[in-house]
């Protein structure tokens, strides 16, 4: 687990100057001085918008019929306000088909909270919390980070509440799938320590500004951690606080990313590798109309080449919904351009 490092508190047996007066740090000891200053005030600064977010599920009844009890099983993660009046963010895996909502404040009191909307795509969940004149996070801007950066995490690991823990970011533009396997792009790496119960709280900067919402560590890896970037949790919000959910397009095709035999390449003068192999198609969607079938590799869509899924999965944003654009495919020993019109997911 990360620690600050020790900070050595001047005392009156130390060397001091003329007339007993102790002499400045050096200048390691002003670094470690200045480490300390900051995370010690990231901590004071963002502490008091930190929350605990209690989940219940239910897990059926207990026995046979319907006269069992029904099984209910607790969980827990973290989260923050960001909002005075009381709109907080957390995970998407922690409150995801919660049956009850709870949250700690960080002064100890046990307030009702709603899920506002979630994102598994970006495992992203908006709550609001009861209350007024909460205290709130500032929100700041993951795209000026820079690699070797200090950054603060903090959250209620294994119910130990207000943790913090301090690292650098590791690295940027990470790519890391969600649990429904969608690549949520423009992560940060950090090796501030997270555990379980850490998921959903904030990874802010030396300034006290949340940069990202800490999301997953990689077991049994020491010191690789991981957070969305605020810059796609603002606009994950602002999608969940205007419309409950995110909008994105589709094409209606089930499929896998499989590399791409070097003559088909060469006749037909591909810029990928690889693409992705038709499974099905499903009825009635776009590719069906489209004249896509199983079998067929998608190696283009709207003008840009497609490696794979996760290509195709950037190439349908919202924007994309109902627009007609061109889909190439290769079909047999054939290359064919069909036009295709994304509907909404």
């Amino acid at each position: 687990m990360a620690q600050s490092p020790a900070v050595l508190p001047v005392t009156d047996h130390g060397p001091s100057g003329a007339g007993g007066t102790p002499l400045p740090p050096s200048g390691d000891d002003g670094l470690l001085d200045a480490y300390s200053r900051a995370v010690t005030g990231t901590a004071e600064r963002l502490g008091p918008a930190v929350v605990t977010v209690n989940v219940t599920r239910a897990l059926g009844r207990r026995g046979r019929g319907r006269g069992g009890a029904r099984r209910e099983v607790p969980g827990h993660g973290s989260g923050f306000i960001f909002t005075r009046d009381g709109f907080a963010l957390t995970n998407s895996h922690v409150v995801h088909g919660a049956a009850k909502l709870e949250v700690v404040l960080s002064d100890g009191h046990h307030v009702r909270a709603e899920r506002v909307g979630d994102d598994p795509e970006t495992d992203l969940a908006v709550l609001r919390v009861d209350g007024a004149d909460l205290p709130a996070a500032e929100l700041g801007d993951s795209r000026a980070l820079r690699v070797g950066e200090l950054v603060v995490a903090i959250g209620h690991p294994y119910g130990f509440q207000q943790t913090v823990t301090a690292g650098v970011v590791s690295a940027l533009s990470r790519s890391f799938r969600s649990v429904n396997g969608r690549l949520i792009d423009d992560v940060i790496q950090t090796d501030a320590a997270l555990n379980p119960g850490n998921s959903g709280g904030p990874l802010a900067n030396g300034r006290g500004q949340v940069v990202g919402v800490n999301t997953a560590v990689i077991l049994p890896a020491q010191g690789i951690c991981f957070a969305v970037g605020i810059n796609t949790a603002k606009f994950v919000v602002a999608q969940l606080l205007k419309e409950g959910r995110i909008r994105r397009a589709r094409i209606g095709v089930a499929g896998q990313t499989v590399p791409l035999r070097r003559v088909a390449i060469r006749e037909h003068s591909l810029e990928v590798q690889g693409g992705i192999l038709v499974l099905s198609v499903e009825s009635g969607s776009p590719a069906e109309r489209a004249g896509v079938t199983s079998g067929d590799v998608i190696v283009g869509l709207n003008g840009a080449a497609v490696a794979g899924i996760d290509d195709l999965h950037r190439l349908l944003p919202a924007e994309a919904i109902g627009v007609a654009m061109p889909v190439v495919i290769v079909r047999g020993t054939e290359k064919r351009e069909l036009t295709i019109v994304p509907d909404e997911s």
